[in-house]
């Protein structure tokens, strides 16, 4: 019998990849093209098998699923992010659990770019307007000669205060684990918040980053700052975040992530004209897709070896 299942891969990426073929040559697996939909659901899919492969955050592996799949061994999971597993639960039922992290790096510091670039030119609204028979001017910012704040100094944040750099900004960081290594200007928090023409993300959610930024920070900022969110919507106080822009308290967001996803039809947040959303695509490309996903399938290889890597959480 297989030993290892695929809960969930709806809209199908792993099913479509180039790397799945390549591991079923060597490996059994079972295979759900659809989304559990529930707890229970997906207890009954993988409660007989040792290894799982998570594609989607949505999924969520709490303190019961592992208690009541007892042969789970090893979680690999696709992405980076780990909010959606209790990671104190796998270590205490034994289960390993991998992550991808790095491959989507630079598609994430690219679409970060793209929103500050596309926040500071306004270019959601000029295009409207345009479109609309209009020729408006005189409404865009130059980054250039501007200071970027970067929140979380991992992967995606090393990248995009590169890209920062190449276009001629100032680049200053805060980050829970402050080496002077890194190569970038530490400053303490306050500090970024007050010196930042925008300001952008690259935290995991957790409990202690869960309304990281909120009130008092929006209150540090600029009138002219930009918040750039692709991390995790609840790292921000969305409440506190749609005050901010509605008065006018900061003068523009970037936002690939949000409390609820997808976003509610008629939420504040798509009412305002300082804001530009996309909806949690940034580390979404072919490239990507399959890097990761062949990162995942690796990780189950090597786990199998004896030499798991990658891992986020052990026995």
């Amino acid at each position: 019998m297989p030993d290892i299942v695929i809960p969930d891969d709806s809209p199908a990426v792993m099913g479509a990849s180039t790397a799945y073929p390549r591991f079923l040559e060597k490996h059994e697996a079972v295979y759900h093209a659809s989304l559990p939909g529930s707890e229970d659901v997906l207890i009954e899919r993988i409660r007989d098998f040792g290894i799982v492969i998570n594609i989607r955050s949505s999924t969520r592996f709490t303190s019961r699923v592992f208690e009541a799949c007892p042969r789970m061994k090893l979680l690999s999971i696709w992405g980076t992010g780990t909010d959606n597993i209790d990671l104190a639960a796998a270590r205490r039922h034994g289960v390993t659990v991998t992550n991808t992290p790095g491959v989507a790096a630079v598609s994430i510091a690219e679409h970060a770019l793209m929103l500050t670039l596309a926040v500071a030119r306004r270019i959601v609204a000029l295009h409207g307007e345009v479109v609309a028979g209009a020729w408006p001017r005189g409404r865009s910012t130059q980054l250039r000669g501007k200071t970027l704040g970067i929140i979380g100094l991992g992967a995606i944040g090393k990248q995009f205060a590169r890209l920062g750099e190449a276009i001629g900004m100032r680049v200053i960081a805060w980050t829970m684990h402050p080496n002077p290594l890194l190569g970038f200007t530490l400053v303490d928090w306050d500090e970024l918040f007050r010196e930042s023409d925008v300001v952008s993300l690259h935290l995991r959610l957790s409990p202690e980053t869960t309304g990281f930024v909120g009130l008092r920070e929006f209150g540090l900022m600029k009138p002219s700052a930009l918040l750039i969110n692709t991390a995790r919507g609840p790292i921000v106080d969305e409440a506190a975040l749609i005050e901010a822009l509605q008065s006018r308290r900061i003068a523009g967001a970037g936002l690939d992530v949000f409390d609820v996803e997808p976003l509610p039809q008629g939420h504040p947040l798509t009412k305002l004209d300082n804001a530009v959303l996309t909806p949690h695509c940034a580390g979404v490309t072919p490239e990507v897709l399959e890097a990761g996903l062949a990162l995942a399938l690796e990780n189950v290889e090597n786990f199998l070896a004896g030499s798991p890597r990658h891992v986020v959480a052990g026995p």
